[in-house]
This record gives structure tokens, sequence and C-alpha cells, in this order.
């Protein structure tokens, strides 16, 4: 495709058909347009024309798409960062629920009826045989 500028009033530029051969002119500026935006335009024999993507548009492209791809992963990291926090805040709970009732029933309060006793094990096995403590992973069972 040749292409030549002219000025007449508006800037046009000279392109020539390379399926017919003919010469015409367009606005400079809808060339332009169309170099950017690799639309179609017609030669006035009814060919269709259009720019394809060049070097520069495809590193531009990769370029967004790894900028897209880096914001996504942050985005995953935050959310992931967050749910470790709220897991490990609700482990952070649920052990000082067990320190509270270890030292509850270490004073001799029962667990269950919130009662004080003496001799609290014999209590728990004849008062509240369904009531079995789950030994925790730190504790050793002898």
């Amino acid at each position: 495709m040749v292409e030549e500028e002219f000025r007449i009033g508006v800037v046009f530029v000279r392109l020539t058909c390379r399926s017919c051969g003919v010469d015409y002119m367009i606005p400079k500026a809808l060339h332009e347009g169309r170099k950017r935006d690799k639309e179609y335009w017609f030669c006035p024999n009814g060919h269709q024309w259009h720019y394809a993507e060049n070097e520069e548009d495809r590193l531009r492209r990769e370029r967004d798409r790894l900028v897209q791809d880096a914001a996504y992963k942050d985005d995953r990291i935050k959310s992931l960062a967050e749910q470790r926090d709220h897991a490990e805040r609700r482990v952070a709970a649920a052990r000082g629920q067990v320190t509270k009732m270890k030292k509850r029933v270490s004073a001799g309060v029962c667990p269950c009826c919130n009662r004080t006793f003496v001799d609290l094990a014999r209590h728990m096995v004849g008062q509240h045989p369904g009531f079995v403590a789950e030994p925790t992973a730190d504790e050793h069972v002898h």
C-alpha cells in the first residue's frame, strides 16, 4: 500500500488498493484512526482493508494482561491473608475458652452446673456421666 499526503483544506492520505490497484484518498484523521483501532475501511471498488496488530500493540496488550494478572494475584493474596487472620483469631478464641474451662475445673467448678465441689472427679462421674472431656493434643494421657 503506497501512502502519500495531500493538503486540500483537509489533509488526505493517498492509498493504492493491493487487490485492484486503484488509487484513492481518505482523510488523514480517518487513516490514523484505522491504524489505532484496527477497524476496516474499503477502497472505492469495495475491497476491505485493515491494519493488523503490530508488535507494539501486542506488547501493550500483553503488558495490560500481566498487570491484570498481578492485580488479581495481589487481591487473592490479601483475601487469603484475611481468611488466615480470621481463622487464627477463631483458634485463639477457642484456646481462650479451653483455658478458661480448665482453670474453672481445676478450681473445682463443675462445667455443667457451675457449682463448686471439693471432689469434682467423683461429682462428674456420678452426676454427669455423659460429659466426656476429650484430651487435647498437648495433654498426655497417663
